[in-house]
């Protein structure tokens, strides 16, 4: 059969968790929290799959759901996303961000993305007969150069493409970079999709979402993670926010992709999300355990620049070797049994440089044993 993506190969992802557990080597690679969920919102989601909620939702999300979520972006963002005509709940953000392309890009058309990149956005790209563009940031800020990017901008251009925080630099674009960002779409004309999955896990910069600039959400999909916020990645709980006749055209794929997302896990995550500390807590709950893990390896020979949101945190190995990041990656699992992941898959074209992502979304015990291995090499 003839590949519809012929230079795709199995992510690193699939790559280094499977060495992982060859290795018996702790699992620092893969972004999915080791602690389970507050018991409180597991017990809900026992009670609404016992309690007859399993046919199918509606398609586009419980309107309970929507409702909540249109009132914690009003409070947080200050702006009301519409409930009825501007919000879809997903099975996951990853479906989000497919049926977002899906729904905006076509054949011929180019989009802009920020290396290093998630590796999800450029296969959705190319399945639809478009071009990715890559622009790339610059370590150790990894922010955009917003000169480069609108250098990048042909009359073939039809969306950019963001992610803050941002995976896997751990980077926080700040208000003057949506301000940038702004001017620069409504120049060109261009559509955006923001990847707002780690919006609670900010530190010392706060979170800008598009939510919050009037110029910025009448062009963008807004998408985020019930999963990723709530530490239960398998659930592939998601939604994506955007102006109605956007979110008309998403729908469109979405129906054709799942219909609709997990009905009971809805009503669980609506009851849930009635306490906004549920997730206005956790900038201080991910912040010490950075904070923990940055101590735990201070005197080790990896250097770091603590990083501003997200659970990960990348690690320069120069001073240890000059070996390629994912040879490094292979050997440090096998030798040490610490399982990383290298930022060279993360980019087109890798610029030279030695630089590891960690995930320290784990218990304290994990993360020690990790640090006194990382600190003996």
């Amino acid at each position: 059969m003839k590949s519809r993506l012929p230079e795709f190969e199995s992510s690193i992802f699939a790559v280094m968790t499977p060495l992982a557990k060859e290795h018996n080597a702790i699992n620092l690679s893969q972004g999915f929290a080791e602690f389970d969920a507050n018991p409180k919102l597991l017990e809900l989601i026992n009670k609404y799959y016992s309690g007859g909620t399993n046919a199918y939702a509606p398609m586009p999300g419980l309107p309970l759901l929507r409702e909540r979520l249109a009132q914690k972006y009003a409070t947080l963002h200050g702006h009301e996303y519409n409930w009825k005509t501007e919000i879809t709940i997903t099975s996951g953000a990853t479906q989000a961000i497919y049926c977002a392309i899906t729904a905006a890009v076509h054949p011929g058309d180019e989009v802009i993305v920020l290396e290093p990149v998630f590796d999800t956005y450029v296969p959705g790209i190319q399945l639809c007969g478009a071009k990715a563009v890559p622009v790339q940031m610059k370590a150790p800020a990894f922010l955009p150069d917003w000169e480069e990017v609108e250098a990048a901008i042909t009359d073939k251009t039809r969306m950019i493409i963001i992610n803050s925080p941002h995976n896997p630099s751990g980077s926080v674009l700040s208000r003057d970079d949506m301000l940038r960002l702004e001017v620069l779409l409504e120049k060109h004309d261009l559509l955006l999709l923001s990847d707002e999955v780690h919006e609670h896990v900010f530190y010392e910069k706060e979170h800008q979402s598009v939510a919050a600039y009037e110029g910025l959400r009448k062009r963008a999909f807004l998408v985020g993670s019930f999963g990723k916020t709530y530490h239960g990645t398998g659930w592939k709980i998601g939604y994506c926010m955007s102006p109605a006749a956007m979110n008309k055209e998403f729908l469109k794929i979405h129906q054709n992709v799942v219909f609709a997302s997990n009905h009971p896990m809805q009503h669980a995550l609506a009851e849930y999300m009635q306490d906004p500390q549920t997730y206005l807590q956790l900038p201080d709950f991910f912040r010490a355990k950075r904070d923990f893990f940055l101590k735990g390896i201070e005197n080790s020979r990896f250097k770091f620049y603590p990083t501003e949101g997200t659970f990960f945190q990348l690690l320069d190995y120069s001073d240890i070797s000059t070996e390629k990041d994912i040879d490094f990656a292979i050997w440090l699992t096998k030798e040490f049994g610490v399982a990383t992941i290298p930022l060279s898959p993360f980019y087109e074209i890798a610029p030279d440089q030695q630089l590891l992502r960690v995930c320290f979304a784990k218990h304290e015990e994990t993360l020690e044993k990790a640090c006194e291995i990382l600190s003996s090499i």
